[in-house]
């Protein structure tokens, strides 16, 4: 037994609300073993008094199960964060939020497939509108975060590399929104093949080294799931809250309660839950429920949170997120624009902005 079997037997504990372990997030400083004591040295930054506690017991049971482990010595850690906000006002993170950005939502999903990111573009120029009528005109940001399926560049219609002013990237800019993503670093036929560090690190360079300038509001389009890209987040970017995307059907908002829960435990609000594909008018103008209905009400009330609003499944979204000119820009006054519209003045009103 040494030390790099000690962490490498402690990847079997899962951060509280995580599917990554541990080791993986870099919480683990050191390991050591002497005459059958490991020693391990663990630093954590929350404000959930249960999760050092959780963590440690977990961290015990596992070494113990270990051959040749008689004892176990763990110091841990706890950086303190900062109490939940009240809505409003502004949040925890590990990090501070760049000068000049009034409020950061996330905007997540538990499971792939629900359509986030046309839900995230949509709304992102929707909220776009909704400023430049009030005369503040370039004030909403959306960092496209799904590193290894950046797919905002082609729904907002952005081609070209970001400028480098300095140090700092340049976000690209359309229809009101200014826009960094993963999609603009990289050629389209060059995947993304990056372990969990190098997502952190990329997150972090998209929050602190990008020059959003002066915004209202940055929308964080995150991948699908509860792992490296959520957590190097909500430690990096003190977040104001979170959007839940689900689709109705029980397969969707299962897995998108399970997002809100984490989001729960890092102590991010959720400003609500937009149900996504909610029904489809046919040619007679008459709704059918393709997906089932009522789960994204369900999944709001389960959380504690409310339902902002229902996405109609239309093709005019999909053919707006394909030629970069996403419905609400296309097509304003169309029942997905209105909606979209609608969840954007919620959003704003909530976050008192």
């Amino acid at each position: 037994m040494n030390s790099d079997a000690i962490k490498e037997a402690l990847k079997q504990v899962k951060y509280p609300g995580f599917s990554r372990d541990i080791v993986s997030f870099g919480l683990v400083r050191s390991a050591a073993f002497d005459a059958g004591t490991a020693k391990v040295s663990v630093a954590l930054t929350t404000s959930d008094p249960k999760v050092p506690t959780f963590l440690k017991t977990e961290i015990e049971q596992c070494l113990r199960a270990q051959p040749g482990i008689t004892d176990v010595i763990i110091e841990l850690a706890v950086s303190p964060a900062k109490a939940p906000p009240k809505p409003g006002q502004a949040n925890l993170g590990g990090g501070t939020a760049p000068a000049g950005i009034k409020r950061s939502v996330a905007i997540a999903s538990g499971k792939g497939g629900v359509g986030k990111s046309t839900f995230a573009v949509n709304l992102a120029c929707a909220l776009a509108q909704v400023l430049e009528a009030r005369g503040r005109p370039g004030r909403v940001g959306l960092m496209d975060c799904d590193i290894y399926g950046p797919s905002v560049p082609l729904m907002m219609g952005i081609e070209g590399r970001p400028e480098i002013d300095g140090e700092s990237l340049v976000p690209l800019e359309r229809h009101g929104v200014k826009v960094m993503s993963m999609g603009f670093l990289v050629d389209d036929n060059t995947p993304v093949v990056w372990r969990g560090p190098m997502v952190m690190k990329t997150i972090q360079q998209f929050v602190q080294n990008v020059k959003w300038g002066e915004l209202d509001i940055l929308l964080v389009d995150l991948p699908p799931g509860t792992g490296d890209a959520q957590l190097s987040l909500v430690q990096t970017l003190p977040l104001d809250g979170a959007v839940l995307v689900t689709t109705p059907q029980t397969a969707a908002t299962n897995i998108a309660r399970k997002g809100g829960i984490m989001f729960q435990k890092v102590n991010v609000p959720l400003l609500g839950v937009a149900e996504n594909m909610s029904w489809f008018e046919d040619a007679n103008g008459t709704r059918q429920s393709l997906f089932g209905e009522g789960g994204g009400a369900a999944t709001a009330e389960a959380l504690g949170t409310g339902l902002l609003g229902q996405v109609p499944l239309f093709a005019e979204i999909r053919a707006g997120g394909d030629c970069g000119l996403p419905v609400v820009v296309n097509n304003p006054a169309s029942k997905p624009g209105q909606v979209f519209r609608s969840i954007a003045e919620t959003l704003l009103t909530r976050l008192k902005v």
